[in-house]
């Protein structure tokens, strides 16, 4: 079985290209669930995808490169959904595996069918078909897992507030931790 560091180091080594993209900035600004941006999300979507491969003995069945990849650019429609936008992004989770695919085929062209139906795919049961291969059941359970984690985490109240129209945090100081408040009395 893998270790959580040969995890990394595999999602970063079949991942490069994406990780270091220039677009993957936006990623980093933008908040998908609580106190997690787009980035941070992706990163682990990859990396449990890949510890569910791996702890169900899928390597034989499983495009690594393709499950990565996958992973990493399911949410790659580079826009922050929270923002209000006259409600241009009101269906976000029906639509934005299209817009995460259409980002994806600009940005990295060479996207091969088993990435482009996992990323297009993986907020089913909300799109109507389900994914073809095997490594789109898996990010889009990974993806759900994630979510589920980041949404309901107690560290979904401590997300760092926008500065005023540049869409970028800005660092607030700390809340004490309820051990430091319980102290004072």
């Amino acid at each position: 079985m893998l270790t959580r560091r040969q995890i990394r180091m595999l999602v970063h080594r079949h991942g490069r290209e994406i990780i270091a993209h220039e677009n993957m900035m936006i990623e980093r600004r933008c908040y998908q669930h609580g106190a997690v941006t787009t980035f941070a999300h992706s990163i682990r979507v990859a990396c449990l995808a890949v510890w569910m491969a791996d702890r169900l003995r899928l390597w034989r069945r499983v495009d690594l490169r393709s499950l990565i990849r996958a992973a990493l650019l399911h949410d790659y429609f580079l826009y922050d959904w929270h923002d209000w936008d006259n409600g241009e992004h009101r269906l976000h989770g029906f639509t934005h595996g299209r817009a995460a695919l259409e980002n994806a085929m600009r940005d990295f062209g060479d996207l091969n069918h088993v990435e482009r139906d996992s990323i297009a795919r993986h907020m089913f049961p909300l799109t109507p078909l389900p994914p073809r291969y095997i490594e789109g059941y898996l990010v889009t359970m990974a993806d759900k897992v994630s979510a589920t984690r980041e949404t309901l985490s107690p560290d979904r109240f401590s997300k760092q507030p926008k500065a005023p129209g540049r869409g970028v945090a800005v660092r607030r100081p700390a809340l004490p931790s309820a051990a430091a408040r319980n102290r004072r009395g």
